[in-house]
């Protein structure tokens, strides 16, 4: 009998409707879905443990950074053949980004969720649950990195996003599409990952901004950034990589302040590159600004969060951001 261990942080996935407030709060409990596994899946032994029970809208980098050790201690474990984390929506992605760049375990780690609260009569949670448990317990699912499965689909950490607000199917790939499917209890893979970095960081820098850009916008969120003490920044710029005369200004500013800057695109698909003149990409990377690809903003910045406390001198830095974001 396979054995996964389920690591609860809250999320909608463990909520409920409070009549005297008017809202939805976090309520349940890890421990809720072990009967729920007991009867639809008896093949697997499920473990409950709890690390936290909020909306992942209050999560901060250290605390998922702490997740992500948790999961790691659990891995280490003989008894365990798998992981499952279930996790709000709004950040869901970005912890598992995170846990995918920092693990180095080939035992399947698997996030899901839910967008309907769990006393909704129509809860998207209990499937959510079930199909994530059934590919964590999988062989198929070995030394595939770490793996969101969301309505039945399976993608993979680095490449999903959300992408609706509130329907329940709301995890996609974009371009680069999912990985497999859940069908009748069968787990079924198309494809593999094949870019992936692994980090054995002891610590994570919090202090990285993201600024994404819009038409006619100056300096100042580069100025504060800097001013305020952040380590690095993330510029979210137009198309192939190109900012404002004005931004551009602030970023070597920023780079002369010792201050590491990454770019990637506002576009929801396609990868950056030093193409344009002036403030373009080709402007950017003569001022020494970092290109990562086709990592969406909140992804390079996790990345970049992770190198930068990776005890990696700036060569080596700057190697491991090209080679993650290929």
């Amino acid at each position: 009998m396979k054995k996964v261990v389920l690591v609860a942080t809250g999320g909608t996935i463990a909520s409920r409707y409070d009549a005297g407030r008017g809202d939805v709060g976090v309520g349940s409990t890890g421990s809720a879905f072990v009967d729920l596994a007991r009867q639809r899946l008896p093949d697997v032994e499920v473990e409950a443990a709890d690390f936290a029970a909020v909306g992942s809208y209050m999560l901060t980098l250290p605390m998922a950074f702490d997740l992500v050790k948790t999961i790691r201690a659990t891995l280490a474990r003989d008894d365990v053949d798998g992981v499952v984390v279930t996790h709000g929506t709004d950040t869901l992605e970005e912890s598992a980004y995170l846990a995918d760049l920092l693990i180095n375990s080939a035992k399947p780690v698997v996030f899901s969720g839910a967008q309907l609260a769990a006393d909704d009569p129509e809860s998207d949670g209990p499937r959510n649950f079930l199909s994530a448990v059934m590919v964590a317990a999988s062989e198929e699912a070995r030394g595939m990195g770490v793996l969101v499965v969301f309505e039945q689909e399976i993608h993979a950490a680095r490449d999903v996003t959300k992408i609706h607000a509130s329907r329940v199917g709301t995890f996609g790939s974009m371009e680069h599409g999912k990985l497999g499917e859940i069908d009748l209890g069968r787990v079924i893979f198309h494809r593999r990952p094949l870019i992936a970095s692994r980090f054995d960081n002891s610590e994570i820098e919090a202090n990285v901004d993201l600024v994404k850009l819009a038409m006619g916008l100056d300096a100042r969120f580069i100025d504060c950034s800097v001013a305020s003490g952040a380590k690095g920044i993330v510029v979210e710029a137009f198309g192939r990589g190109n900012v404002t005369p004005e931004v551009l200004k602030g970023i070597e500013r920023a780079l002369a302040a010792g201050v590491t800057v990454a770019v990637t695109t506002r576009c929801p698909s396609g990868r950056v590159a030093p193409i344009y003149t002036g403030s373009g990409g080709a402007g950017l990377e003569r001022a020494g600004v970092h290109f990562l690809g086709d990592l969406s903003g909140i992804k390079a910045r996790l990345l970049l969060a992770v190198v930068l406390a990776s005890g990696l001198d700036e060569k080596a830095r700057a190697e491991a951001l090209a080679a993650a974001s290929a």
